[in-house]
């Protein structure tokens, strides 16, 4: 008779304790009640010049940060298509808003992948934990059934990344997310398998790269394409990958070359025309090798080699061990770095096309972090008003989207929690400053 008992009771036990567990589950992610009412019209009109973003870091709290990011990763978890992979659409087609109804493509769904991991999210652990393992198998069988010849990760042509970006951003973005998976070294993770898929990423980028250090194939602002290259190149080295020092050496020139610190012009050809897209990889690429100049010069104040007050220059940086070469290419490093940071968050710069698209998205991730590449302690302000612009502009179901371009929301939605989480990032990002 108790065993009888033991058997009739079990299944209400059973559900009592899953109920438990969904209710506690819930209880830690309720249902949003927004504090802060999306602005209509462009949703970066503010930050694109129309209106000034200054200021915004009052909207930047705990809660309002913690309800926008958990309603942002949401909305994405629900995007993933069946294969596990996410797609931005046609450029074709931009005006397709449904993330089920385009293919996927490995830029998106590596931008996608960033945005859970940076986010806290694990192969075992977070309750996102499943999209991030779907998504990082979609990426890793889509590197190794490219082909060795094929200059491009993937068959997946004209989707709205690869038009206005450049056609080898597939590889670039993907490159960067394995690189994230690699220094996080995460359980469940094949960690030799990731390593040789990012080793074909890099050899494709590497391919890519013309003479001047661009990226072959741009797209409509193919300057982000090749900033974006310089950073999955250093990411890449970062964590061991074998990367091609010359090459990284041309990506970079080629970014810094864009801006002149010395008049403030900016080469904006292969940008669209806009400057925001070259200053900031201007600022991305110069970040490292400014901070090896800072880093050298207060170690020689340290030492007695040159005054306290010394300022960074030419003749300084030989004193404290560069060659003469070494000091020229370093001194232009920090004076591009420094110019064109001041630039790149300039009202009439921000202005970008005018209304926003994924570029702008990316446009300010990229400066973003590259103040924390540089350790910088300016980028907190930064932070603060960026971010707060951003959660005033979130859609009410937890996405946002661009309004010409990349107007994809899954693309735009993983870039803008990206750069709200960027905190979380500072160890990696110091990292690959060094």
């Amino acid at each position: 008779m108790r065993t009888k008992l033991i058997l009739l009771t079990f299944p209400l036990l059973l559900a009592g304790a899953i109920f438990t567990v969904i209710t506690s589950e819930a209880d830690s992610y309720p249902e949003t009640n927004r504090l802060l009412t999306p602005i209509d019209g462009c949703v970066f009109m503010t930050v694109m010049g129309e209106q000034s973003s200054q200021d915004f870091d009052v909207f930047k709290t705990d809660e309002n940060l913690q309800l926008s990011v958990r309603d942002g990763l949401s909305w994405l978890s629900e995007a993933q298509l069946p294969g596990g992979g996410y797609g931005a659409g046609s450029h074709n087609a931009q005006h397709v808003r449904d993330p089920h109804a385009v293919p996927a493509d490995p830029a998106t769904t590596a931008m996608v992948g960033m945005a859970f991991l940076r986010s806290g999210t694990t192969l075992q652990k977070g309750m996102y934990a499943n999209n991030l393992k779907r998504a990082m198998n979609f990426l890793l069988e889509t590197v190794e059934n490219s082909g060795k010849d094929d200059p491009y990760i993937t068959d997946v042509r004209n989707t709205q990344i690869q038009s206005k970006l450049g056609q080898n951003i597939d590889a670039v973005i993907t490159a960067q997310f394995l690189s994230n998976l690699l220094d996080r070294d995460l359980q469940g993770m094949d960690k030799k398998r990731v390593a040789r898929c990012l080793d074909i990423c890099v050899a494709k980028i590497q391919q890519g790269t013309d003479a001047s250090g661009k990226q072959t194939g741009a797209g409509w602002a193919g300057v982000l394409q090749s900033g974006l290259a310089n950073s999955a190149l250093e990411a890449a080295e970062s964590v061991g990958a074998d990367v091609d020092k010359a090459v990284l050496e041309r990506t970079r020139t080629y970014q810094k070359d864009n801006y002149d610190e010395k008049t403030g012009n900016v080469n904006t050809e292969d940008g669209a025309g806009v400057m925001l897209y070259a200053v900031s990889g201007s600022v991305r690429a110069s970040a490292k090798e400014a901070r090896k100049a800072e880093e050298m010069l207060n170690k020689a104040k340290r030492e007695g080699k040159i005054k306290t007050d010394a300022p960074i220059s030419v003749e300084n940086l030989k004193k404290a061990g560069f060659s003469e070469a070494e000091a020229i290419d370093y001194n232009t490093s920090y004076n591009v770095y420094k110019a064109a940071k001041e630039t790149a968050q300039r009202e009439d710069v921000l202005n970008g096309f005018g209304n926003n698209g994924g570029e702008e998205f990316l446009s300010f991730l990229q400066t973003g972090e590259s103040l924390l590449v540089n350790q910088d302690k300016d980028w907190k302000k930064w932070y603060n008003d960026m971010s707060g612009r951003i959660l005033k502009i979130q859609n009410e179901d937890g996405s946002w989207n661009g309004h010409h371009c990349i107007t994809s929301p899954v693309f735009c939605t993983a870039t803008s929690i990206l750069l709200l989480t960027v905190e979380n990032d500072i160890e990696y990002l110091s990292k690959v400053g060094e």
